[in-house]
């Protein structure tokens, strides 16, 4: 909730947000009741909420996704694992159901039937088949509801975001309302988050121009910030690599999905260029606090537009960046 984000900052910085809705910024009700109630039907809900549904809608319109090793759907065939990671140097393995990147185990080494995480810690094969049974059992899964496993390749990190990242991918939120990005966020794992880069456990949020795919502020635990914790690399020298492909990827998930309110996930593979990494209809709010900008102007004006069917993706991504750049230098002096 975006209050609770602003609860954490100091109280001068407070006192530059006390008027919120002048400002702009999107609160949860209004998020809950006027766009993803109205924009996104339930029934449309599974498309994203299954990462394995999600990857193969993905493939049937093209859209590049990081490689499905294979699946896991019931308990007996946990101990198929070793089989099905063999010829794998590293490989994911992902709760089809999760949610806050909680259950994703990333393997980047195996090694004498053992396998290694980017932090050195060593899991045995009893110890991911162990992990694979509680995903099954729903111990990940939104609700707690029986799940399946999904495996797929590892993602290796763009050389030009090596210095941004810390044991991990950084990843590129992307919001959507009615196909049109209306804010960015490159989110940054770190020591704190795990390795993950996902804002709630620690990561760092690092609000982006959308005219340029350059960052324009930063935060972490709600807190400005100007280098990353770890690297040490400053902040306001991050610049999205392939911005206008990137947000054209994102464009097309509004297309796949037809969810109106949509968050979408992105990865910039070394090997295979922009990848979606998975899809959310119901995105945090925290991407207004990197930004240090709200939401409702931007959605406001397109919900606005009439015809919109008629823009492609490449149209809409370009409407964007000409529309919602920012013009201000890196906000954190």
């Amino acid at each position: 909730m975006v209050w609770s984000w602003l609860s954490k900052l100091a109280p001068l910085q407070l006192g530059a947000y006390r008027n919120l809705g002048q400002r702009g910024m999107l609160g949860m009700n209004e998020r809950n009741n006027r766009y993803i109630a109205e924009y996104n039907p339930r029934y449309l809900y599974p498309l994203v909420d299954n990462k394995l549904s999600t990857k193969k809608l993905a493939l049937e319109y093209g859209i590049n996704v990081p490689a499905l090793i294979g699946t896991i759907e019931n308990q007996h065939d946990a101990v198929n694992l070793l089989d099905i990671v063999k010829n794998q140097t590293g490989f994911c393995i992902k709760p089809a159901k999760g949610s806050g990147g909680k259950g994703i185990v990333v393997i980047v080494k195996q090694q004498h039937g053992q396998f290694y995480k980017a932090n050195g810690q060593v899991f045995g094969a009893d110890d991911l088949e162990r992990h694979i049974s509680n995903i099954l059992a729903g111990l990940f899964s939104l609700a707690g509801k029986s799940d399946l496993v999904v495996i797929e390749d590892l993602v290796t990190v763009d050389p030009c975001l090596q210095a941004f990242t810390y044991e991990g991918v950084p990843d590129l939120r992307v919001i959507l309302f009615r196909g049109f990005p209306v804010m960015c966020m490159m989110r940054l794992s770190c020591r704190a988050s795990g390795g993950k880069a996902n804002l709630h456990q620690g990561a760092v949020g690092v609000g982006i121009d959308m005219a340029s795919g350059r960052a324009i502020g930063a935060i972490q635990d709600g807190a400005p910030i100007s280098v990353h914790p770890d690297t040490l690399q400053p902040l306001n020298t991050l610049l999205v690599p392939r911005w206008a492909e990137m947000l054209e990827l994102a464009c097309g998930c509004y297309d796949m999905t037809g969810l109106g309110y949509l968050g979408v996930d992105l990865v910039l593979d070394k090997n295979h260029g922009p990848l979606l990494l998975e899809l959310n209809a119901r995105p945090g709010l925290s991407i207004q606090m990197a930004n240090n900008a709200g939401l409702v102007p931007r959605l406001r004006q397109v919900a606005k537009l009439t015809k919109t069917d008629r823009y492609s993706p490449a149209e809409r991504a370009d409407y964007s960046r000409q529309q919602f750049g920012d013009p201000r230098p890196w906000l954190l002096q």
